[in-house]
């Protein structure tokens, strides 16, 4: 395949990477361990982790796992949010020879009960929040082993009692459970202290991940990601982002990690690819607490912030937010959903730094196109294919179009996940015959090779036979200065099959309907003009902040 979009690549980035200098991801992570020992690897309400710690502690607690009778390639599930024990339960559960399933802690038991029946897994480490949640259907599952965590349990005696009091009886956010036959972290970690941990020896395609897909496809399928495509993709990343970002050999770099975890954007961008430099990742366990998000930047001299377009927007419409100090921020990615012009225009103004916009998806690891990273403007594009990745737009019978025409992106390389996990028949849908995956996206690739996502399949609106795309509506529409956020879908419409209907959080609020047709009416040819505009106090969104369209159809389907 003819990679011509190498020629717009910044200088110093490689066309490939050589994704066989790690065997496994463990061994990528022992060696961070011992090369960074005496630095922070996570903060986390003001309390530091050191790689030593981290090394120290996985190790035991993989120690505890295997003690337990687990075989080599067993399924644990992590149900956490960002704190600090998710990072030593993720490098455990690694080491010891298992793979991780990352679970959404704010799934109801009905999410929970097919994540780990179709996952199988045996083990659970749960933080006491949500662990109401998982006795409603244990019972149900292949679960053995539970291990129920608590806030404060890795901050420190007397800092770690105060948080869990508040926790538990101030903000009253640990709902009574019954789970007899659990464990607690601290005790735990406190009996893995005396155990003997043996090393595994871990293949490059052994299970690392399963990461589930949110499912807006139906029922939920876990993407399985081995330990060769999640290393190839921290090393594409580093390859990519760090290239121009100088003198972290000498200094950890500060990563902001608001995004949760238990995603594979901050999975692999913050954890794993911060590992790999050495960087600090700093934790923000709830990044919907916008004071208290930037009350915890405050503290810190930050250089990396991966974040989605609703994160960053509810950022800077904070004034607070505009006071930091933003002179060691050399790398903003935007990832998970599209990033509006007006935020991006918003956050370079206030910052100094560009957003540069990439695309992944779980099935990817996640990263497969990005802008360069030290880019001065918005592109409005999500890039350039990454080292080792190749990209093709498909026609609807799968054959490649010419370029600036619309069709299917997808992607082949290194960090396209080995198939829905015991699902073959789901793997070949999305896979073709030459290993492209379909990602049920429409792009548009330019000659440059940048290519430019023009929305879901499935979220395309068909208004007379014209294809109407969100993506390009809500993004117009958020350049009004009344409005905060916005969403639209189709509706059924007798005369034009489909309608296309806006749903709006205003910023203003003595913003009207009228006002904002008129404005559509301006921007908007006569097909792609919103027919219907609902004013609504707040989106539905997932946890990372992606607006769920599918949520507010299923709504107009009931009504």
């Amino acid at each position: 395949m003819d990679k011509f979009w190498l020629k717009s690549y910044p200088e110093g980035i490689p066309a490939e990477v050589d994704v066989t200098q790690y065997q496994s991801l463990v061994q990528l992570l022992e060696e961070a361990f011992k090369k960074f020992a005496a630095r922070n690897a996570y903060a986390c309400m003001g309390k530091f982790l050191t790689y030593g710690e981290l090394d120290r502690l996985s190790r035991n607690l993989g120690a505890w796992l295997q003690s337990r009778g687990l075989q080599k390639g067993a399924r644990i599930a992590i149900m956490m949010p960002n704190v600090l024990q998710y990072p030593v339960v993720m490098a455990a559960v690694l080491r010891a020879g298992y793979a991780v399933v990352n679970v959404n802690p704010l799934y109801t038991p009905r999410e929970l009960e097919h994540q780990l029946k179709d996952s199988g897994a045996e083990a659970i480490f749960i933080l006491e929040n949500f662990a109401t949640t998982l006795e409603q259907i244990v019972a149900k599952t292949n679960v053995k082993h539970i291990v129920v965590a608590s806030m404060g349990d890795l901050l420190g005696g007397m800092k770690g009692a105060i948080v869990n009091f508040v926790v538990r009886n101030v903000k009253k956010m640990v709902p009574e459970f019954r789970l007899p036959n659990a464990q607690r972290f601290r005790q735990v970690l406190s009996e893995a202290q005396k155990l003997h941990f043996q090393p595994v020896a871990i293949k490059s395609d052994d299970v690392a991940f399963l990461q589930y897909t949110g499912g807006t496809t139906g029922v939920s399928k876990g993407a399985t990601l081995l330990h060769r495509n999640v290393v190839a993709n921290v090393l594409q990343n580093d390859a990519w982002l760090c290239a121009n970002m100088a003198g972290h050999e000498d200094e950890a770099k500060i990563i902001v990690c608001a995004l949760p975890l238990y995603h594979i954007f901050a999975l692999t961008v913050c954890s794993l690819l911060g590992t790999r430099i050495g960087a600090m990742n700093l934790l923000i366990p709830n990044p919907r607490d916008i004071p208290g998000f930037i009350k915890e930047l405050k503290n810190y001299k930050v250089n990396i912030f991966p974040a989605v377009n609703t994160l960053y927007n509810g950022l800077l419409n904070n004034p607070e937010f505009a006071k930091l100090d933003f002179s060691g921020y050399e790398i903003c990615s935007g990832g998970g959903m599209a990033v509006q012009k007006a935020v991006a225009d918003k956050w370079l103004k206030v910052t100094g730094c560009a957003i540069a916009e990439g695309y992944g998806l779980s099935e990817t690891s996640p990263v497969a196109t990005a802008n360069p990273a030290n880019t001065k403007e918005f592109s409005g594009t999500i890039g350039l294919p990454i080292p080792s990745t190749e990209i093709q737009i498909l026609d609807d019978d799968g054959n490649p179009l010419p370029l600036g025409h619309a069709g299917e992106i997808a992607i082949r390389g290194p960090q396209v996940m080995a198939g829905y996990w015991n699902r073959p028949d789901e793997t070949a849908k999305v896979m073709t015959p030459d290993g492209f995956f379909k990602t049920g996206d429409v792009g548009i690739m330019d000659f440059r090779g940048y290519t430019t996502i023009v929305d879901r399949k499935k979220d395309m609106i068909l208004v007379s036979g014209f294809n109407v795309y969100p993506n390009e509506i809500e993004g117009v529409v958020a350049l009004h200065p009344g409005v905060l956020e916005c969403a639209c879908i189709g509706v059924p419409d007798a005369n034009s099959g489909e309608a296309v209907k806006l749903f709006v959080v205003r910023k203003d609020p003595s913003l009207t309907v009228d006002q904002l047709m008129d404005y559509c009416k301006e921007q908007f040819t006569a097909y792609k003009k919103p027919k219907y505009i609902e004013f609504r106090l707040e989106l539905p969104k997932t946890n990372v902040g992606k607006i769920l369209r599918r949520e507010l159809r299923d709504e107009k389907k009931s009504a």
